[in-house]
């Protein structure tokens, strides 16, 4: 897909990061996602798999090939919300405060904004917790309120760095649910970065599997595969995990 086909929601075109005198962390990238496409990045620690991210977020600037979000560069903001591997809460923000941030840093928040901040928390089991601070919080409950607020400004794009890797396996779980659903009812694209096979099978329409900087392959998920306990799950664990193992002994 061209970056100005019109199925194409992001688009990144050949693109490569690296420091002068050292190998490419990111090498030749071509990477296209359709409008409310949930698609996954897998592939051993030090692939390029943040670095990526961080490249389409519009974070980092490509030495080499474009990123193009609806066929311009991504300008942040309201476009593009971030997860990343820790919560990264301020400590000396109540929940509430901590998901209208994004609104703090631009002006000051609107009845309309704090609704909107209550709504998201009641979503995600937080309602009672909107008064509380972060060190009051469990971990998954942090995971929520730093998901609540990547979403408060309904960016149509939506990236997440291993945002659920520290949590145990049945929060993981039920996290993995939550932005399914929420990313689903505000029709928001998503690339999700995970070292996890079984968390990108449930999660992702597409997986692909990253080796040092390069996309080396790209595979499907049938819509079967997405329940957990199913033959049609344990099969796409498996050759996801066949196409990681083989790919990364090519690259």
């Amino acid at each position: 897909m061209s970056p100005r086909d019109p199925v194409t929601f992001l688009h990144l075109h050949g693109v490569a990061f690296g420091y002068p005198g050292q190998a490419p962390v990111v090498d030749g990238v071509e990477l296209a996602l359709a409008p409310g496409e949930v698609h996954c990045l897998v592939g051993r620690s030090g692939c390029g798999k943040t670095t990526l991210l961080k490249l389409a977020a519009g974070l980092l600037a490509p030495t080499a090939g474009q990123v193009r979000l609806h066929g311009h560069a991504p300008l942040g903001g309201r476009e593009v919300g971030f997860v990343f591997q820790a919560p990264t809460l301020l400590d000396w923000l109540r929940v509430r405060d901590n998901v209208l941030l994004p609104v703090s840093l631009q002006r000051r928040p609107t009845p309309q904004d704090g609704a909107a901040a209550e709504a998201l928390l009641a979503q995600l089991g937080l309602a009672a917790l909107a008064d509380r601070y972060p060190r009051q919080l469990s971990g998954g409950q942090q995971s929520r309120v730093a998901l609540a607020r990547a979403l408060l400004l309904q960016p149509p794009l939506l990236l997440l760095d291993e945002p659920f890797a520290a949590l145990d396996a049945i929060t993981r779980e039920e996290l993995q649910h939550d932005l399914l659903r929420l990313a689903r009812a505000r029709g928001a694209t998503v690339l999700f970065v995970t070292h996890d096979i079984g968390e990108a099978v449930f999660l992702g329409d597409r997986v692909s599997v990253m080796a040092e900087g390069r996309l080396v392959r790209t595979l499907p998920i049938d819509a079967d595969a997405g329940v957990r306990d199913t033959a049609a799950f344990g099969a796409a664990c498996a050759q996801l995990r066949h196409a990681l193992g083989a790919e990364e002994a090519l690259a």
